[in-house]
């Protein structure tokens, strides 16, 4: 399998980037993951730094991919930045988003907690797409306001799980292994991004970018363009299957 991936991750309006990224690969597959860090500047960068360090040491010792596979990541993540509040005081209370995907030859997986997102592309359209752990969801689901009113809804910031929180964690993840196709893609992104670009754009921008690269710089472009003041960090990982999908 050809697999191709980009990623960015800019500080936007802010002093300091409380997001992070970061992605392994081997022969039998890769796995990326974005987090987007709460809880004060020291806290949050800290708490998403050691979610992604956490799941990617895991995924290097992780004999196959699952669903069991990504839970135990959310909870070893859980349990390193629990401890770590606890440690240091500066760092108490401090949480993080989380979205993990993991890849073999044929299939993926993914989980998330809190409110960044992972989209799947198939033939240029979101075929896949996470729900966000938030206030705002939460009115969605009720039928109170409509997905798009999301974004910038007075409540948008207030997530109802997050890496971190006290008691039970409860990750969302993909009930059974999903097959990918060749010409698929994924988008993994901050709420810094998905904010200010809509699903329609995601897709006409994948339509005419030639490189995973490319349609990321295409997506910047268009918070630059929208974003104003002290924006929020915006981070995203693009992920390109090209190729037959054989071993």
């Amino acid at each position: 399998m050809m697999i191709e991936a980009a990623a960015l991750s800019k500080a936007g309006g802010r002093k300091g980037n409380q997001d992070s990224f970061g992605s392994e690969r081997n022969d039998n597959g890769g796995c990326w993951v974005v987090a987007d860090g709460l809880g004060g500047h020291a806290g949050g960068e800290t708490a998403s730094r050691m979610a992604v360090e956490y799941v990617l040491a895991h995924f290097r010792k992780a004999a196959e991919i699952s669903g069991e596979f990504i839970a135990d990541c959310f909870r070893q993540v859980q349990a390193a930045i629990q401890q770590k509040g606890v440690e240091e005081l500066g760092l108490s209370g401090m949480r993080t988003t989380l979205i993990v995907l993991a890849c073999d030859h044929e299939n993926a997986v993914w989980g998330h907690v809190g409110d960044s997102r992972l989209y799947w592309f198939r033939q240029g359209k979101i075929l896949q797409q996470t729900h966000d752990h938030s206030v705002p969801q939460m009115l969605v689901d009720a039928g109170k306001i409509s997905p798009q009113e999301i974004r910038g809804h007075e409540d948008q910031n207030r997530l109802t799980r997050a890496v971190g929180q006290d008691g039970e964690l409860r990750p969302t993840i993909v009930p059974t292994l999903f097959p990918i196709e060749e010409g698929d893609a994924v988008l993994l992104c901050s709420d810094g991004v998905w904010t200010y670009v809509l699903e329609q754009e995601m897709e006409a921008d994948l339509l005419v970018a030639n490189s995973a690269d490319e349609w990321l710089n295409l997506m910047e472009k268009r918070v630059l363009a929208r974003a104003e003041g002290p924006y929020d960090n915006y981070t995203a990982v693009a992920v390109w299957f090209q190729g037959a999908m054989k071993k």
